[in-house]
Protein backbone atom coordinates (compact mmCIF):
# COMPACT_ATOMS: atom_id res chain seq x y z
CA UNK A 1 0.00 0.00 0.00
CA UNK A 2 3.34 2.00 -0.56
CA UNK A 3 1.86 5.51 -2.18
CA UNK A 4 4.11 8.60 -3.37
CA UNK A 5 3.16 12.05 -2.69
CA UNK A 6 2.26 13.81 0.15
CA UNK A 7 1.32 13.39 3.89
CA UNK A 8 -1.59 15.27 3.79
CA UNK A 9 -2.98 12.98 0.63
CA UNK A 10 -2.43 10.03 2.50
CA UNK A 11 -6.07 9.61 4.13
CA UNK A 12 -7.53 7.93 1.19
CA UNK A 13 -5.03 5.62 0.67
CA UNK A 14 -5.61 4.85 4.90
CA UNK A 15 -8.82 3.72 4.15
CA UNK A 16 -9.02 0.80 2.45
CA UNK A 17 -6.66 -0.53 4.24
CA UNK A 18 -8.72 -0.34 7.12
CA UNK A 19 -9.73 -4.03 9.12
CA UNK A 20 -11.95 -5.78 11.08
CA UNK A 21 -10.16 -4.99 13.84
CA UNK A 22 -10.44 -0.95 13.63
CA UNK A 23 -14.44 -1.69 13.40
CA UNK A 24 -14.54 -1.33 17.64
CA UNK A 25 -12.71 1.95 17.26
CA UNK A 26 -14.08 5.48 17.25
CA UNK A 27 -15.26 7.04 13.95
CA UNK A 28 -12.11 8.99 13.84
CA UNK A 29 -9.92 6.09 14.08
CA UNK A 30 -12.23 4.32 11.44
CA UNK A 31 -11.31 6.69 8.95
CA UNK A 32 -7.61 5.91 8.64
CA UNK A 33 -4.94 3.38 9.43
CA UNK A 34 -2.24 5.18 11.31
CA UNK A 35 0.97 4.36 9.31
CA UNK A 36 4.52 4.03 11.65
CA UNK A 37 7.81 4.63 10.38
CA UNK A 38 11.13 2.92 12.40
CA UNK A 39 14.94 2.98 10.80
CA UNK A 40 17.93 1.59 11.57
CA UNK A 41 20.76 -0.40 10.68
CA UNK A 42 19.36 -3.97 12.42
CA UNK A 43 22.71 -5.22 12.46
CA UNK A 44 23.02 -8.46 14.45
CA UNK A 45 19.44 -7.87 15.26
CA UNK A 46 18.29 -9.44 18.83
CA UNK A 47 15.00 -8.83 20.83
CA UNK A 48 16.29 -5.50 21.69
CA UNK A 49 15.07 -4.32 17.88
CA UNK A 50 12.48 -6.90 17.94
CA UNK A 51 11.20 -5.10 21.23
CA UNK A 52 11.30 -1.80 19.97
CA UNK A 53 9.41 -2.72 16.68
CA UNK A 54 7.06 -4.03 18.60
CA UNK A 55 6.57 -1.26 20.73
CA UNK A 56 6.18 1.34 17.28
CA UNK A 57 3.60 -0.74 16.09
CA UNK A 58 1.46 -0.84 19.11
CA UNK A 59 1.54 3.05 18.56
CA UNK A 60 -0.34 2.33 14.80
CA UNK A 61 -1.80 0.50 12.86
CA UNK A 62 1.22 0.05 9.85
CA UNK A 63 4.71 -0.56 10.64
CA UNK A 64 7.18 0.12 8.21
CA UNK A 65 10.69 -0.42 8.20
CA UNK A 66 13.73 1.48 6.93
CA UNK A 67 17.13 -0.46 6.49
CA UNK A 68 19.91 1.30 5.76
CA UNK A 69 22.97 0.01 3.27
CA UNK A 70 26.23 -1.30 3.94
CA UNK A 71 27.61 1.59 2.23
CA UNK A 72 25.64 3.97 4.68
CA UNK A 73 26.61 2.32 7.78
CA UNK A 74 30.50 2.13 7.29
CA UNK A 75 30.52 5.49 6.47
CA UNK A 76 28.36 6.81 9.51
CA UNK A 77 29.01 3.90 12.13
CA UNK A 78 31.34 1.48 10.88
CA UNK A 79 31.24 -2.17 9.04
CA UNK A 80 28.51 -4.24 9.84
CA UNK A 81 28.74 -7.38 10.76
CA UNK A 82 25.62 -8.65 8.30
CA UNK A 83 25.06 -7.44 4.69
CA UNK A 84 22.25 -5.57 3.50
CA UNK A 85 20.29 -8.64 2.23
CA UNK A 86 20.66 -10.52 4.90
CA UNK A 87 19.34 -7.50 7.59
CA UNK A 88 16.90 -6.84 4.76
CA UNK A 89 15.55 -10.69 5.27
CA UNK A 90 16.00 -10.30 9.53
CA UNK A 91 13.60 -7.54 9.66
CA UNK A 92 11.43 -9.27 7.19
CA UNK A 93 10.66 -12.46 9.24
CA UNK A 94 9.94 -10.27 12.73
CA UNK A 95 6.22 -10.49 13.47
CA UNK A 96 5.22 -6.86 14.04
CA UNK A 97 7.12 -5.43 10.42
CA UNK A 98 4.24 -5.03 7.93
CA UNK A 99 6.77 -3.98 5.19
CA UNK A 100 9.91 -3.00 5.01
CA UNK A 101 12.09 -0.29 2.78
CA UNK A 102 15.29 -1.80 1.37
CA UNK A 103 18.33 1.52 1.50
CA UNK A 104 16.55 3.68 3.93
CA UNK A 105 18.49 7.09 4.11
CA UNK A 106 20.38 7.53 7.28
CA UNK A 107 19.12 10.52 8.37
CA UNK A 108 15.60 10.53 8.91
CA UNK A 109 13.60 13.51 7.20
CA UNK A 110 9.99 14.71 6.91
CA UNK A 111 10.01 13.76 2.77
CA UNK A 112 10.90 9.75 3.55
CA UNK A 113 7.96 9.90 6.20
CA UNK A 114 5.96 11.73 3.33
CA UNK A 115 6.93 9.75 0.83
CA UNK A 116 5.34 6.18 2.71
CA UNK A 117 2.63 8.01 4.06
CA UNK A 118 3.59 7.47 7.60
CA UNK A 119 2.07 9.85 10.63
CA UNK A 120 5.12 9.75 12.43
CA UNK A 121 9.06 7.93 13.18
CA UNK A 122 9.44 5.79 16.59
CA UNK A 123 13.24 5.35 17.47
CA UNK A 124 14.59 3.94 21.04
CA UNK A 125 15.97 6.80 23.63
CA UNK A 126 18.98 5.99 23.02
CA UNK A 127 20.92 8.95 20.86
CA UNK A 128 21.58 8.02 16.90
CA UNK A 129 24.79 10.31 15.24
CA UNK A 130 25.70 10.83 11.76
CA UNK A 131 29.35 10.76 10.98
CA UNK A 132 29.94 14.31 11.51
CA UNK A 133 27.98 14.35 15.39
CA UNK A 134 24.15 15.35 14.58
CA UNK A 135 21.45 13.62 15.49
CA UNK A 136 19.77 11.79 12.49
CA UNK A 137 16.52 12.58 14.15
CA UNK A 138 16.41 16.51 14.28
CA UNK A 139 14.32 17.25 11.53
CA UNK A 140 11.13 15.34 12.15
CA UNK A 141 11.81 15.49 15.79
CA UNK A 142 11.22 19.69 15.57
CA UNK A 143 8.25 19.14 13.25
CA UNK A 144 6.41 16.75 15.84
CA UNK A 145 6.64 13.71 13.77
CA UNK A 146 8.75 11.78 16.66
CA UNK A 147 7.75 9.31 18.71
CA UNK A 148 10.09 7.23 22.00
CA UNK A 149 9.68 4.63 22.78
CA UNK A 150 12.11 2.50 25.81
CA UNK A 151 14.99 1.11 25.06
CA UNK A 152 15.54 -2.85 26.32
CA UNK A 153 17.79 -2.78 28.60
CA UNK A 154 20.79 -5.31 29.07
CA UNK A 155 21.52 -5.77 25.03
CA UNK A 156 22.85 -3.81 22.44
CA UNK A 157 24.98 -5.01 19.01
CA UNK A 158 27.93 -3.14 20.80
CA UNK A 159 27.38 -5.43 24.06
CA UNK A 160 27.00 -8.48 22.15
CA UNK A 161 30.32 -7.69 20.03
CA UNK A 162 31.63 -7.36 23.27
CA UNK A 163 30.28 -10.36 24.59
CA UNK A 164 32.61 -12.25 21.20
CA UNK A 165 35.52 -10.13 21.58
CA UNK A 166 35.92 -11.27 25.27
CA UNK A 167 35.19 -15.06 24.98
CA UNK A 168 34.79 -15.78 28.51
CA UNK A 169 33.16 -19.35 29.60
CA UNK A 170 32.54 -17.76 32.82
CA UNK A 171 28.57 -17.22 32.76
CA UNK A 172 28.17 -20.70 31.82
CA UNK A 173 30.43 -23.01 34.04
CA UNK A 174 32.47 -20.54 36.21
CA UNK A 175 29.64 -19.24 38.47
CA UNK A 176 31.86 -20.08 41.87
CA UNK A 177 34.70 -18.31 39.85
CA UNK A 178 36.33 -15.55 42.12
CA UNK A 179 36.68 -13.29 38.87
CA UNK A 180 32.96 -13.67 38.15
CA UNK A 181 31.64 -12.73 41.32
CA UNK A 182 34.31 -9.94 41.36
CA UNK A 183 32.64 -8.43 38.24
CA UNK A 184 28.73 -9.47 38.86
CA UNK A 185 29.04 -7.95 42.83
CA UNK A 186 30.20 -4.27 40.25
CA UNK A 187 26.72 -4.80 38.35
CA UNK A 188 25.60 -1.49 37.04
CA UNK A 189 29.17 0.53 38.56
CA UNK A 190 31.23 0.53 35.18
CA UNK A 191 32.81 3.24 33.62
CA UNK A 192 30.36 5.53 32.13
CA UNK A 193 27.15 3.51 33.47
CA UNK A 194 27.94 0.68 31.68
CA UNK A 195 28.67 -3.34 33.28
CA UNK A 196 32.23 -3.12 33.95
CA UNK A 197 32.53 -6.81 31.97
CA UNK A 198 30.26 -6.95 28.88
CA UNK A 199 30.90 -11.08 28.21
CA UNK A 200 27.87 -11.37 30.78
CA UNK A 201 24.83 -10.88 30.13
CA UNK A 202 22.44 -8.65 32.67
CA UNK A 203 19.70 -8.64 30.87
CA UNK A 204 16.80 -9.76 33.70
CA UNK A 205 13.59 -11.69 32.10
CA UNK A 206 10.05 -10.89 33.36
CA UNK A 207 6.93 -12.86 32.41
CA UNK A 208 5.82 -9.89 31.25
CA UNK A 209 8.65 -9.47 28.70
CA UNK A 210 7.55 -13.01 27.80
CA UNK A 211 3.65 -12.44 27.37
CA UNK A 212 4.15 -9.04 25.20
CA UNK A 213 6.54 -11.23 23.20
CA UNK A 214 4.59 -15.02 22.70
CA UNK A 215 1.71 -15.17 20.03
CA UNK A 216 -0.59 -16.69 22.57
CA UNK A 217 -2.40 -18.89 19.91
CA UNK A 218 -3.02 -21.97 20.92
CA UNK A 219 -2.60 -24.69 18.37
CA UNK A 220 -6.39 -25.07 16.04
CA UNK A 221 -7.88 -28.51 14.55
CA UNK A 222 -6.24 -29.41 11.15
CA UNK A 223 -2.98 -27.68 12.02
CA UNK A 224 0.44 -29.95 11.66
CA UNK A 225 1.98 -29.58 14.90
CA UNK A 226 6.12 -29.55 14.35
CA UNK A 227 9.01 -29.50 16.76
CA UNK A 228 12.15 -28.34 16.47
CA UNK A 229 14.94 -27.98 19.28
CA UNK A 230 18.40 -26.56 19.38
CA UNK A 231 20.52 -23.42 20.99
CA UNK A 232 19.27 -21.07 18.50
CA UNK A 233 22.48 -18.60 19.80
CA UNK A 234 23.33 -15.24 18.10
CA UNK A 235 19.58 -16.05 16.21
CA UNK A 236 20.68 -15.07 12.89
CA UNK A 237 19.72 -15.38 9.03
CA UNK A 238 20.47 -19.33 8.90
CA UNK A 239 18.13 -19.43 11.90
CA UNK A 240 15.25 -17.45 9.87
CA UNK A 241 15.85 -19.64 6.39
CA UNK A 242 15.73 -22.80 8.23
CA UNK A 243 12.91 -21.81 10.64
CA UNK A 244 10.89 -20.70 7.34
CA UNK A 245 11.80 -23.87 5.79
CA UNK A 246 10.24 -25.48 8.29
CA UNK A 247 7.14 -23.31 8.18
CA UNK A 248 6.39 -24.37 4.90
CA UNK A 249 6.23 -28.36 5.56
CA UNK A 250 2.52 -27.59 5.90
CA UNK A 251 0.05 -25.71 4.82
CA UNK A 252 -1.13 -25.27 8.07
CA UNK A 253 1.72 -25.17 10.37
CA UNK A 254 2.37 -24.76 13.75
CA UNK A 255 6.13 -24.35 14.98
CA UNK A 256 7.09 -25.13 19.07
CA UNK A 257 10.56 -24.12 19.17
CA UNK A 258 12.50 -26.38 21.91
CA UNK A 259 15.28 -24.19 23.62
CA UNK A 260 17.85 -26.14 25.46
CA UNK A 261 19.56 -24.33 28.97
CA UNK A 262 22.35 -22.67 28.82
CA UNK A 263 24.69 -25.21 30.41
CA UNK A 264 23.24 -27.77 27.91
CA UNK A 265 24.31 -25.64 24.96
CA UNK A 266 27.67 -25.07 26.47
CA UNK A 267 28.08 -29.10 27.11
CA UNK A 268 27.59 -30.36 23.21
CA UNK A 269 28.90 -26.30 21.41
CA UNK A 270 31.58 -25.60 24.26
CA UNK A 271 33.80 -22.62 24.24
CA UNK A 272 31.88 -19.71 25.44
CA UNK A 273 28.84 -21.19 23.88
CA UNK A 274 25.55 -20.15 24.25
CA UNK A 275 26.86 -15.75 23.38
CA UNK A 276 22.96 -15.05 24.75
CA UNK A 277 21.70 -16.68 28.06
CA UNK A 278 18.10 -18.83 27.80
CA UNK A 279 16.02 -15.81 28.27
CA UNK A 280 17.37 -13.88 25.77
CA UNK A 281 17.60 -16.45 23.25
CA UNK A 282 13.60 -17.33 24.36
CA UNK A 283 12.71 -14.01 22.90
CA UNK A 284 14.34 -13.43 19.92
CA UNK A 285 12.72 -16.67 18.86
CA UNK A 286 9.10 -15.62 19.99
CA UNK A 287 10.04 -12.67 17.88
CA UNK A 288 9.95 -14.47 14.37
CA UNK A 289 7.11 -14.90 12.22
CA UNK A 290 7.33 -18.29 11.89
CA UNK A 291 7.30 -19.54 15.63
CA UNK A 292 3.81 -20.34 17.48
CA UNK A 293 5.23 -21.35 20.40
CA UNK A 294 8.52 -21.98 22.63
CA UNK A 295 9.61 -24.46 24.88
CA UNK A 296 12.25 -22.92 27.66
CA UNK A 297 14.90 -25.48 28.91
CA UNK A 298 13.88 -28.33 26.41
CA UNK A 299 15.18 -31.76 27.49
CA UNK A 300 18.03 -32.69 24.90
CA UNK A 301 16.16 -36.05 24.16
CA UNK A 302 13.07 -35.69 22.06
CA UNK A 303 11.08 -38.46 24.16
CA UNK A 304 7.96 -40.12 24.05
CA UNK A 305 6.54 -37.71 26.76
CA UNK A 306 7.46 -34.74 24.68
CA UNK A 307 5.68 -35.84 21.61
CA UNK A 308 2.82 -37.23 23.04
CA UNK A 309 2.13 -33.61 26.04
CA UNK A 310 2.74 -30.98 22.56
CA UNK A 311 0.53 -33.83 20.32
CA UNK A 312 3.86 -33.29 18.00
CA UNK A 313 3.32 -34.43 13.72
CA UNK A 314 6.83 -34.02 12.95
CA UNK A 315 9.82 -33.30 14.20
CA UNK A 316 12.66 -31.38 12.08
CA UNK A 317 16.29 -31.33 11.83
CA UNK A 318 18.18 -28.67 9.78
CA UNK A 319 21.43 -29.97 7.88
CA UNK A 320 24.00 -29.47 10.95
CA UNK A 321 25.36 -32.16 13.22
CA UNK A 322 23.44 -33.40 15.93
CA UNK A 323 25.13 -34.26 18.99
CA UNK A 324 24.53 -37.35 21.00
CA UNK A 325 22.89 -37.08 24.35
CA UNK A 326 24.97 -37.56 27.94
CA UNK A 327 25.07 -41.53 27.64
CA UNK A 328 26.10 -41.44 24.13
CA UNK A 329 22.27 -41.99 22.35
CA UNK A 330 20.91 -40.40 19.31
CA UNK A 331 18.56 -37.29 21.04
CA UNK A 332 15.94 -37.87 17.65
CA UNK A 333 15.88 -41.90 18.60
CA UNK A 334 12.34 -41.90 19.32
CA UNK A 335 10.91 -39.68 16.71
CA UNK A 336 12.59 -41.75 14.00
CA UNK A 337 11.09 -44.62 15.40
CA UNK A 338 7.49 -43.31 14.98
CA UNK A 339 7.98 -42.31 11.49
CA UNK A 340 8.00 -38.20 11.74
CA UNK A 341 11.32 -37.18 12.09
CA UNK A 342 12.44 -35.19 8.90
CA UNK A 343 15.83 -33.37 8.01
CA UNK A 344 15.18 -30.27 6.50
CA UNK A 345 17.90 -28.25 4.04
CA UNK A 346 17.07 -24.71 4.07
CA UNK A 347 20.04 -23.54 1.62
CA UNK A 348 21.93 -21.55 4.28
CA UNK A 349 24.38 -23.00 6.16
CA UNK A 350 25.27 -20.13 8.14
CA UNK A 351 26.20 -21.03 11.53
CA UNK A 352 26.72 -19.02 15.30
CA UNK A 353 30.52 -19.76 14.73
CA UNK A 354 30.74 -18.39 11.51
CA UNK A 355 29.34 -15.14 12.77
CA UNK A 356 31.99 -15.35 15.62
CA UNK A 357 34.89 -15.46 13.13
CA UNK A 358 33.25 -12.44 11.28
CA UNK A 359 33.56 -10.69 14.05
CA UNK A 360 36.95 -11.92 15.16
CA UNK A 361 38.21 -11.59 11.69
CA UNK A 362 37.40 -7.80 11.51
CA UNK A 363 38.25 -7.57 15.50
CA UNK A 364 39.97 -4.36 15.13
CA UNK A 365 37.63 -2.84 13.06
CA UNK A 366 34.41 -3.42 15.46
CA UNK A 367 36.51 -2.95 18.99
CA UNK A 368 37.83 0.69 16.80
CA UNK A 369 33.95 1.50 15.95
CA UNK A 370 32.32 0.76 19.73
CA UNK A 371 35.16 3.07 21.03
CA UNK A 372 34.28 6.01 18.20
CA UNK A 373 30.77 5.39 18.80
CA UNK A 374 30.70 5.63 22.68
CA UNK A 375 33.40 9.22 22.51
CA UNK A 376 30.64 10.11 20.49
CA UNK A 377 27.53 9.82 22.32
CA UNK A 378 29.31 10.70 25.43
CA UNK A 379 30.27 14.26 23.78
CA UNK A 380 26.33 14.97 23.05
CA UNK A 381 25.70 13.70 26.53
CA UNK A 382 28.14 15.99 28.59
CA UNK A 383 26.79 19.17 25.71
CA UNK A 384 23.31 18.12 26.76
CA UNK A 385 24.31 18.46 30.50
CA UNK A 386 26.11 21.89 29.70
CA UNK A 387 23.15 22.98 28.37
CA UNK A 388 20.88 22.11 31.33
CA UNK A 389 23.26 23.27 33.92
CA UNK A 390 23.53 27.00 32.19
CA UNK A 391 19.62 26.70 32.01
CA UNK A 392 19.40 26.26 36.03
CA UNK A 393 22.08 28.94 36.62
CA UNK A 394 19.84 30.99 34.20
CA UNK A 395 16.43 30.34 36.12
CA UNK A 396 18.66 30.68 39.27
CA UNK A 397 19.64 34.13 38.29
CA UNK A 398 16.30 35.74 36.87
CA UNK A 399 14.77 34.36 40.31
CA UNK A 400 17.62 36.70 42.01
Amino acid sequence: MIKNGHHASSEAGREDGATASTAACSPEKRKRIVRVWCDGCYDMVHYGHSNQLRQAKAMGDYLIVGVHTDGEISKHKGPPVFTQAERYKMVRAIKWVDEIVEGAPYVTTLETLDKYNCDFCVHGDDITLTVDGKDTYEEVKKSGRYRECKRTQGVSTTDLVGRMLLMTKAHHSNIDNSDYQQHTDNFGKGPKGHSPWTGVSQFLQTSQKIIQFASGKEPQPGDTIIYVAGAFDLFHIGHVDFLETVYKQSEKPYVIVGLHFDQEVNRYKGKNYPIMNVHERTLSVLACRYVSEVVIGAPYAVGGDLLDHFKVDLVCHGKTEVFPDKDGSDPYAEPKKRGIFRTVDSGNGLTTDDIVQRIIKNRLQFEARNQKKEAKEMAVIQAMKRREEEKTQDRAQTAL
